[in-house]
């Protein structure tokens, strides 16, 4: 599947001959650093949907208090009552784990080139080219925005993907719209700053099946999304963990909810009003986790930065250089970000 021998992990997780974790897979995490799940200061922000879009101007005022808070404080929100259906969001969880049970040579025409905007991408670990350790994952990349791509197979694939992908653009969309509010700005403003009815939209699935040894192996390493918006749903197996307050937290699957973060071009355009957090995958022994990742920045070409009405209002100057949107994505992809906070890179040296 990729472009070197490396095997995919549902294969290698299927060999039968598994009993602990392959060295070139190690990679430790430290449980002292898991929050307390009682831990009132680690409790998961929720926002419903419902009361930015159709509930009473008292209702929605204080949704966008709470959400507000939610980007301060987390970076991270759980979204609920948003309208999507559940049998859009089961029905594209089946696709794709349809998907990874194809045979690993129907999965080859799928596998790119080193493109990291290939409009359509599967393989396995991250970057197989430049990974020190590699990752128990395979994954199927898909650019939905602006123009809608998709594998022409498993039969059902595509017509799945479609559906999700423009009602979880829809969501996205007024989730941009209320962010923008609670930065004081006009509701549109984020959209037009950052271009974003031509912005990009990468619908990325991951497939983590059950590891002998998961607490020496690692889905996706600490690492923080390089657009603007990421909306994620999950099978019932958790394995999201987030960074809040110097401890990991536990994300777990909740049916029917996004989860939503920030990325880092919106911790661009706020000038660190708002920032980008650490998250990770972590695996477990038990059973396979499928999760859907919608990732939602600016068009490809556009360059953004910070807000210069938030910077007027804040008496602040620009902590961020402009680069356009598709050179940021080729440098979190290279060796030069690798397992690094990408956005170091732009930063304005005082």
């Amino acid at each position: 599947m990729a472009p070197t021998n490396v095997q995919t992990i549902k294969a290698l997780s299927e060999s039968g001959a598994l009993s602990s974790v392959p060295s070139k897979y190690s990679f430790a995490t430290n449980p002292n650093d898991l929050a307390n799940p009682n831990d009132p200061d680690h409790s998961i922000p929720t926002i419903d949907f419902s009361l930015l879009t159709s509930g009473s101007p008292q209702q929605r005022s204080t949704t966008l208090n709470d959400l507000k808070r939610a980007c301060e404080d987390w970076g991270f929100f759980m979204v609920i009552n948003h309208g999507v259906e559940e049998r859009v969001m089961k029905g594209m969880l089946h696709m794709c784990e349809a998907f990874f049970d194809l045979r690993d040579d129907d999965k080859k025409e799928f596998q790119g080139t080193a493109n990291v905007l290939d409009p359509i991408k599967c393989g396995t670990s991250s970057n197989v080219a430049i990974d020190k350790v590699l990752l128990w994952r395979d994954f199927i990349k898909v650019i939905s925005h602006p123009h809608f791509n998709s594998p022409h197979k498993p039969l059902g694939f595509s017509e799945a993907a479609l559906e999700f992908s423009k009602r979880t653009r829809e969501v996205a969309t007024e989730l941009v719209k209320a962010i923008s509010e609670t930065l004081g700005l006009e509701a549109d403003y984020i959209a037009k700053a950052t271009n974003w009815d031509e912005g990009l939209q990468l619908l990325a699935a991951n497939y983590y099946p059950a590891c002998p040894e998961p607490e020496r192996a690692i889905g996706i390493p600490p690492h923080t999304d390089h657009g603007l918006v990421t909306l994620l749903i999950q099978n019932q197996m958790g394995g999201l963990q987030v960074l809040h307050k110097g401890k990991w937290v536990n994300w777990d699957a909740v049916p029917n909810a996004f989860v939503v973060n920030l990325g880092d071009q919106m911790q661009v355009l706020t000038n660190d009003t708002y920032k980008s957090v650490w998250h990770r995958a972590v695996v477990n022994n038990r059973a396979t986790r499928i999760s859907i990742a919608v990732a939602h920045g600016p068009s490809v070409d556009t360059v953004v930065v910070a807000s210069p009405e938030l910077l007027e209002r804040q008496g602040q100057s620009p902590l961020y250089a402009g680069m356009s949107y598709r050179d940021y994505i080729e440098l979190q992809q290279s060796s030069k970000g690798y397992m690094k906070p990408c956005i170091d890179y732009i930063r304005i040296s005082e």
